[in-house]
């Protein structure tokens, strides 16, 4: 077949571009991304972040939880309280905060002066926070404790994994709570694995009560709590494989019933 003719389409493009005059004020001069020359353009890095080992491990402990099957005795420490009842757990513990060390040096030194002047120094019982877990596991077992606290991401798990069973068995009421440093800062430690609460004043019996009452229905009496087993989540690719193939096993079926 003969070739078609060939126009001088582009000639008179280049030529139209050539004629435009050029302004000296600004100059076009395309850009230069190598060292020590134009800012580099913002880009996501985080990626290529070389992150600390206790983040990646941290990390990687999540997705694997989220993978593999995790044992219900496991799996119940990640139902912790909501915001609304930790608040008001929270609340209701901060008032019976054990002393601070310049709290204690003011006591002690008060009760020198008192003995010196011959006077009875205040032997009045403070109710306080009992902290440590071989503290807190005599309480329960011996059933001194009314509420117990434990931190949801105690490492390893298997320091505090047989605590609420022995919870459920002495009849004491316990929660879940993020998280042990939070729980530290109620008794002035860096981190707490447990706490717990053996007295209660009477202005705050009626608050008590409630949270009692709503702790024994969401974790002591709770049934499903050691039947529910977590984990067995596939990742973002595989579901995507998984929902592709299912779309073509349909069509596939969708075709066979037309015909």
């Amino acid at each position: 077949m003969p070739k078609a003719p060939k126009t001088n389409k582009s000639k008179k493009i280049s030529k139209k571009i050539a004629d435009r005059k050029k302004n000296p004020l600004f100059v076009k001069e395309a850009k230069n991304f190598r060292i020590g020359n134009d800012v580099q353009p913002k880009r996501d890095l985080s990626r290529y972040v070389r992150w600390p080992r206790y983040i990646l491990l941290h990390r990687q402990k999540k997705i694997l939880l989220q993978r593999i099957k995790v044992p219900a005795a496991i799996h119940q420490f990640s139902k912790t309280l909501d915001k609304n009842q930790s608040s008001k757990v929270y609340s209701l513990l901060k008032k019976y905060s054990p002393e601070t060390k310049t709290e204690k040096k003011q006591r002690l030194i008060k009760a020198a002066e008192q003995k010196t002047q011959n006077q009875k120094p205040d032997s009045k019982k403070v109710n306080v926070l009992k902290f440590g877990l071989n503290h807190v596991t005599t309480l329960v077992e011996t059933k001194k404790a009314k509420l117990v606290l434990i931190a949801y991401d105690v490492d390893p798990i298997e320091l505090v994994v047989w605590l609420p069973q022995l919870c459920r068995r002495q009849e004491v009421p316990f929660a879940f709570v993020k998280n042990k440093a939070r729980l530290g800062a109620l008794v002035h430690q860096k981190t707490a694995t447990c706490v717990a609460l053996t007295e209660v004043r009477k202005e705050d019996q009626a608050e008590f009560d409630n949270l009692a009452r709503d702790l024994r229905q969401h974790y002591n009496e709770n049934h499903e709590l050691l039947r529910t087993i977590g984990g067995g989540q596939v990742g973002i690719k595989s579901r995507h494989q998984q929902e592709a193939l299912k779309k073509a096993l349909e069509l596939e079926e969708l075709k066979k019933t037309s015909q």
